[in-house]
This record gives C-alpha cells, sequence and structure tokens, in this order.
C-alpha cells in the first residue's frame, strides 16, 4: 500500500486529504517512482482552489518530486530500478509516496544534489531557465525586474541573474525579503507595500526603465509592470499569485509604447526528453558548482499527511524560497 493526497471537490487546503491506495504497475513508457521529497508550488494551488479546474474527482495533486526508481516500463530504456531520479511535470499525483510517471518527463540526478534540493528547486528551476534564457534571453549588464523576488522561483532568478552577470530589480513584500532577495544576488530591491514600483524602476535605471519584465504575481500588479517596460518592452506575464489578468484592453499596449505580451509555461518550453535535458543539464551544474544554492527551512518542510497546513502557510505568505512535503 501507499499513500497519497487527494481532493474531492475544490476548495481550500481543508479539502486536501491523505487516503492509501495500492500503485499500478507502470505503463510501458513510465517509471514508477519511490519519492523522497516532493516539491510544493503555487500553481498546486491553483488546482486545488479551481482556478485550474480538474475535469475528474478524485484528483491527485502535485507534479514535482524527486526519488528513487522501483519499476520501469518496458519501452523504457535510460532509467532503471535503483537511479536517483527527478521530475517537474508529472500528471497530477506527485504528492504521494509512490507515483507513475512518463520516462520522458523524468531526469537522472546528479548523486552531487540531494533528494530536497531536486525537489526543492527543479519546477522552480526549469521555470527560471526558460524565462531567462529562452523567453527573453537575459545579457551580461541588462537590468530588468523580477516580481516576487524572494518567492522560490524569485531566489533562483536572483542567483541565475548574479551568474550570467544580470542586474536584476526585485519585488519584495518586507525588509527581510529583501534582505533575503540581496543575498541571492537581486542588484536591487522595492517594497511594493511601501514604493511605487514603476517610479522606483525610473528611478533605478535612469529614467530608461526596463526592456522586460517577469511578473507572476498577475492582476495586482499588471499596470506596475506595464509601467515599469521601455518602449516595444516585453511583459512576461507567467503567473496569478493575486489572482488573473482579465479582460485586457490591447489598446493599453499601444498608449503605453507598442509593448509586448507573452504568458508562457514550461509546457511551452519543454516538450521532449532532448528539451529536458538541455534545460536539467544547465540547472543541475549551477547547483552543483554552488553557483545557485538551494536551502529549505525546517520550518517549510512538512511531513506528507499535513498537505492541507503546508498550502495554509504557502498561501498565508508566511515562506519565501521553497516548501517540501517529505513523505
Amino acid at each position: 500500500m501507499a499513500t497519497r493526497i487527494e481532493f474531492s471537490q475544490h476548495g481550500g487546503p481543508d479539502v486536501l486529504k491523505a487516503v492509501e491506495f495500492t500503485p499500478t504497475d507502470p505503463a510501458a513508457d513510465e517509471v514508477q517512482i519511490e519519492n523522497k521529497a516532493i516539491g510544493i508550488n503555487y500553481i498546486d494551488t491553483y488546482v486545488r482552489s479551481g482556478l485550474y479546474p480538474s475535469p475528474v474527482m478524485p484528483c491527485g495533486i502535485g507534479t514535482e518530486a524527486a526519488g528513487i526508481v522501483i519499476k520501469a516500463g518496458s519501452l523504457v530504456t535510460h532509467l532503471k530500478p535503483g537511479d536517483r531520479v527527478v521530475y517537474a511535470q508529472a500528471s497530477p499525483g506527485a504528492y504521494s509516496t509512490v507515483h507513475n510517471v512518463m520516462a520522458d518527463k523524468v531526469a537522472r540526478l546528479p548523486n552531487a544534489i540531494s533528494f530536497e534540493q531536486a525537489a526543492a528547486s527543479f519546477l522552480k528551476g526549469l521555470t527560471v531557465f526558460y524565462l531567462l534564457r529562452k523567453t527573453y534571453e537575459i545579457k551580461p549588464g541588462e537590468i530588468f525586474l523580477f516580481h516576487a523576488a524572494a518567492g522560490g522561483v524569485g531566489l533562483i532568478a536572483c542567483q541565475w541573474a548574479k551568474a550570467l552577470g544580470a542586474q536584476l530589480i526585485g519585488t519584495v513584500g518586507s525588509p527581510e525579503k529583501a534582505e533575503k532577495a540581496k543575498r541571492a544576488g537581486a542588484w536591487q530591491t522595492i517594497n511594493y507595500r511601501q514604493e511605487n514600483i514603476a517610479e522606483r524602476v525610473s528611478e533605478l535605471t535612469g529614467g530608461e526603465k526596463v526592456a522586460v519584465v517577469y511578473d507572476s504575481v498577475g492582476k495586482a500588479t499588471w499596470e506596475a509592470s506595464l509601467d515599469s517596460l521601455q518602449r516595444r518592452g516585453l511583459m512576461v506575464s507567467f503567473g496569478n499569485a493575486s489572482g488573473p489578468v482579465t479582460g485586457v484592453n490591447l489598446g493599453i499596449l499601444n498608449q503605453k509604447g507598442s509593448l509586448y505580451v507573452t504568458r508562457p509555461s514550461l509546457f511551452g518550453y519543454v516538450t521532449n526528453k532532448e528539451e529536458l535535458e538541455e534545460a536539467s543539464n544547465e540547472l543541475f551544474s549551477l547547483i552543483a558548482s554552488g553557483v545557485i544554492k538551494v536551502d529549505v527551512p525546517q520550518s517549510q518542510k512538512f511531513p506528507l499527511h499535513e498537505a492541507a497546513r503546508a498550502h495554509e502557510t504557502l498561501e498565508s505568505r508566511a515562506t519565501s524560497g521553497s516548501s517540501l512535503l517529505i513523505p
């Protein structure tokens, strides 16, 4: 028997329940993984709440974990039982002691990286990879704006930007989070509770503003993000932490300087085994060399059966960096 977290209706954290189940054998193109550490991501709260509705109930939750392959399907040639692995694009159900995952969505994990480091960084690290390397390629010396710089994605972005020789301006919600982002490599921070974001971006850039803004906050920062952009700048909206951006009048992009907007996701950038290898190899090399550090506070590691408490904590904005479920 194994244990997983599932929900039978959309709602608050309390809809998450631990249930026992008997794992099925992996399909021919799948591997079965015994999870050792499970990543908690803000997108999981969108799935649970119904912002991203689940068509079938009851539904598992979570797409990211690290662990050990215990069974491999008959068509799988690049992975075998005993391999240390990590994944971030599984079908929902990673909040589980055992999970079957498409083998092409699984990366072999170097020995230099722990299961906890991997589960805390893989989805977030792949996200930073596609944002900074593919959606818009950040150049050395470039100044850009990144919202929620002390979050799980943000702290990796701060470190990655520093490694690229770029200057990241990060928005944060407290002096403590500002200090955390600065330590990670942010060039400057803006406390959005106390400062006008667009005005500060203009001040920090000598009136030039920035060519690209990365915004995972959504509704609350939409206008400020557009107002921070140079003429023909790119607004990269990749999350909805404050609610989705809706009812956009395209004329505003003209008024604010012939701006571009894109709404990317990892699934548009990492679509096959080769793309996964390219992204994970770059991420793993940065983590293994210590350029990107992944530290999860003990207070942000939760037993699997306390998934509801983990979601409450995440949504309260009381966390910084990554959080984990430990089976």
